[in-house]
């Protein structure tokens, strides 16, 4: 019965690719979803993939003052034959799709002597202008932001600056912001593209002070550079509906809620979905009482206006670097026997909104449960968060003495006797002076690598991880007494002095002595949830941080997303250097490709010369997760005419 099941879906879903298929942009369209119907490669065939070609971008031999931060998250795009992918410094590449060699590249000359708070980029999108004749000069552009904060617009067939773009091919991003650090005000995730308009949103160091630069998401005109509209996240005028729930005049004296992650965008319906992070700063919100709505949201804006739509909030008053980090996904699902033209929303605490695309009302029931209030001075925790009824979390939402877990004896008892001296009272235990245990912690639950859907399943696929957090408010008396922290990475731990409040902040993984986690395995999950009844269909551990046969059961810390291609599932993510293949059916590991580094980014994939290829940047994440470094773009096929090679060991 499965298996006659199983052969009815296939059918079903199957077409007829095209010669060759694209990958239009970083969510391999404008709606975010990482799906290709191409199936060349398939459940029994995967295991003959091997490396078709390998590209180095060079940015591993670039002298840089923030070398050492670079991540290498990029998703190329594939259009008309040539595949674009951008590095952590900005430089864009064109390389033949088919074989990996280099037709071009774009340095925007960053000055690699700053300082920057994050080092990297997502990826690159395209415009076609219809009105250009079929050969002009940029009727084709490649259209991305920087670390400095730009806009370029560059001819996809050369490379060269479109001249009629802004100011030589670019626009300052800075313009109508109150850039206070120019290294932490920057762009690291790829335009959205709607109609002739570029949306664009900004990364912001948010934890440096309370009042900073304001999150605004500005449309562009995409032949022109002209600014055609913005929208400011933390309401700008009393009379905006949301202005309500800031009190006071705090919305004035904040910044940040901006949309660093994806923006998704939806032709048909003239719409723009904004993921939305937290006010400033993270931590402590005294400053900032009420729900501070917009801010860590799904906010709809119409495409021409940039006026609100619609709103959903999933965290009320964030106190928990709970941002909006994965894109949101255009999907139709079936609910009670109609279709519903929905957006999914993943978020950090584990949690999957399934909101009416159209409305922004909860597909399944939402609830506004109580949860734990602060006890830190001048604080005023929201008396309740929302919470999805299906599906339920995909992730433990807290952690007491009796599910510690350990290595060993004296691993579990150091857990416990940690977990005793700081507060644990479950999901949202606020920050306090004494310390609070948050699980999910701010890289989730889901972060940046988001959610998958096969539209023809109505399944979504998503990778999260289970790290437990401790979070420290030191009061400003207190400060010099901060923990030396040389690291300064995620799993080291951070410091932010949270300027001009009353409180700075150390933050660190909850981690036993012999630096394994004290939650327990799988540190790292794939999940596939039927959409049809909000349940989860499977879960299986990702990723191998051991290197032996047994630690495949343990799962990894991940960063980065999966692809859906036909009957299997794509994903790197993990801290090892493996690309992996799952039965999307089942959740059965069905291949695992290696790496030169590990791969905290996206695959994609495409069919060029009657060949189908999955593309991952391979280039690891120092800062964050300490793992293996470089600069490779790799292709994997079937075997073939093309032979294995490495076309670029000397870019630069």
């Amino acid at each position: 019965m499965l298996i006659a099941a199983t052969a009815a879906v296939t059918t079903a879903c199957a077409t007829v690719a095209p010669q060759d298929a694209t990958w239009t942009a970083y969510g391999g369209n404008f709606g975010g979803g990482r799906y290709s119907d191409l199936r060349d490669i398939g459940p029994g065939n995967v295991a003959r993939l091997e490396v078709a070609w390998t590209y180095h971008t060079g940015d591993a031999s670039l002298e840089a003052a923030d070398k050492g931060k670079a991540a290498f998250e990029a998703t190329p795009i594939v259009v008309d034959g040539l595949l674009f992918v951008s590095t952590p410094f900005n430089r864009v590449i064109a390389l033949d799709a088919e074989t990996g060699s280099e037709r071009w590249r774009f340095d925007p000359e960053l000055d690699r002597t700053a300082r920057f708070s994050e080092v990297t980029s997502r990826g690159v999108s395209t415009w076609l202008d219809g009105r250009a004749a079929t050969n002009a000069p940029c009727r084709r552009r490649i259209v991305f932001g920087t670390l400095d904060a730009r806009l370029f617009a560059i001819d996809a067939m050369t490379g060269r600056r479109c001249g009629d773009f802004g100011r030589d091919g670019e626009v300052s991003l800075k313009d109508g912001v109150r850039v206070l650090s120019p290294g932490a005000y920057q762009v690291t995730s790829p335009p959205a593209i709607i109609g002739d308009s570029i949306i664009v949103g900004s990364a912001i160091g948010d934890n440096r002070a309370a009042d900073l630069e304001r999150g605004i998401v500005r449309a562009y005109d995409a032949r022109t550079g002209a600014l055609r509209w913005t929208w400011d996240p933390i309401p700008a005028t009393a009379d905006d509906p949301a202005a309500k729930t800031w009190e006071g005049e705090s919305r004035m004296h904040t910044g940040a809620a901006n949309a660093w992650s994806v923006i998704t965008a939806d032709e048909e319906r003239g719409l723009v979905f904004v993921p939305t992070g937290s006010p400033s700063p993270d931590f402590y919100g005294g400053l900032r009482l009420g729900d501070n709505r917009y801010a860590n949201s799904i906010v709809a804006l119409n495409a021409t206006t940039g006026k609100v739509a619609w709103d959903f909030q999933v965290v009320h008053h964030d106190l928990w670097d709970y941002d909006v980090a994965s894109q949101p996904v255009l999907a139709t699902i079936t609910k009670d026997g109609r279709r519903v033209p929905a957006v999914l929303a993943g978020t950090k605490m584990g949690h999957l909104f399934v909101l009416d695309r159209v409305t922004g009302q909860p597909v399944f029931p939402v609830e506004e449960r109580p949860v734990p209030q602060s006890d830190v001075p001048g604080e005023r925790t929201s008396p309740t968060q929302p919470f999805p009824t299906h599906p339920g979390p995909l992730v433990p939402q807290g952690l007491t003495a009796d599910q510690v877990w350990g290595a060993n004896d004296a691993d579990r008892d150091w857990c416990r006797a940690e977990l005793a001296r700081v507060r644990s009272d479950g999901m949202f235990t606020p920050p306090a002076v004494q310390g609070s245990l948050v699980f999910p912690g701010q890289i989730g639950g889901m972060h940046w690598g988001g959610v998958a859907f096969d539209p023809h399943r109505e399944r979504v696929i998503v990778n999260t991880n289970r790290l437990a957090m401790i979070v420290r408010l030191i009061p400003r008396d207190q400060e010099s007494d901060a923990p030396n922290i040389p690291s300064n990475n995620r799993l080291g731990g951070e410091f932010a002095r949270q300027a001009g409040t009353p409180f700075a902040m150390f933050r660190y993984p909850f981690l036993a002595p012999s630096r394994v986690p004290c939650t327990a395995p799988p540190w790292g999950v794939l999940s596939a949830v039927d959409l049809r009844s909000g349940r989860v269909s499977w879960e299986v551990p990702l990723g191998n941080i051991t290197g032996t046969p047994d630690g495949e059961t343990l799962g990894s810390i991940n960063l980065g997303g999966a692809l859906i291609a036909g009957d299997l599932v794509f994903i790197g993510a993990a801290m090892d250097e493996a690309l992996r293949a799952f039965d999307i059916e089942t959740g059965r590991l069905l291949w695992k490709g290696t790496l030169p580094a590990s791969a905290q980014a996206t695959p994609m994939t495409y069919r060029v010369g009657g060949r189908q290829f999955v593309v991952i940047a391979a280039g690891g994440d120092g800062k964050r997760l300490g793992t293996k470094t470089g600069d490779a773009v790799v292709a994997f096929a079937l075997p073939g005419q093309v032979d294995e090679r490495d076309t670029g060991a000397n870019a630069g």
